[in-house]
């Protein structure tokens, strides 16, 4: 995020088609700094549907937004990122799921919530995050990270 400017093509326009994405903060971080090839497939799969993502994983990329861009910076991201996905509540079963998956596997709460959306949602989580990658979380996960 650093100095790069962040895209604006996450628009109020997005299609609203029954979505099978999930983005979990990795993946926004990794679209907003143009890493590639995640920020190619995140742009995608924008612009095709409107992806899931927890708002409590909205909460994270809010945070690291504020912490290297500013208050102001972050607010118009979340803004617009509001209008691109669909959000997920912080239900209590989607509380119960997350802490689930955090007793039966090492990886943080966060991330927990970023699986037990894409699960309850049927969709794939778009992430580059090995902790998710390299374990059996219940759900479909597409690896963004580059190829070696």
């Amino acid at each position: 995020m650093e100095g790069a400017a962040w895209p604006t093509n996450c628009s109020e326009t997005v299609p609203a088609s029954l979505g099978s994405v999930c983005l979990d903060s990795w993946a926004v971080i990794a679209w907003l700094d143009g890493d590639e090839p995640a920020a190619g497939l995140v742009q995608a799969a924008l612009d095709a549907e409107r992806p899931w993502m927890s708002w409590l994983n909205l909460g994270e990329v809010a945070y690291l937004a504020e912490r290297r861009k500013g208050r102001d910076a972050a607010a118009d991201l979340v803004t617009r990122l509001r209008h691109a996905v669909r959000l997920d509540e912080v239900t209590p079963e989607r509380v119960l799921a997350a802490a689930q998956l955090k007793a039966a596997h090492p990886i943080a709460f966060a991330d927990c919530f970023a699986v037990a959306t894409a699960c309850a949602r049927k969709a794939t989580l778009f992430t580059g995050d090995p902790e998710l990658l390299e374990r059996k979380l219940g759900c479909r996960t597409r690896d963004l990270r580059p190829k070696r």
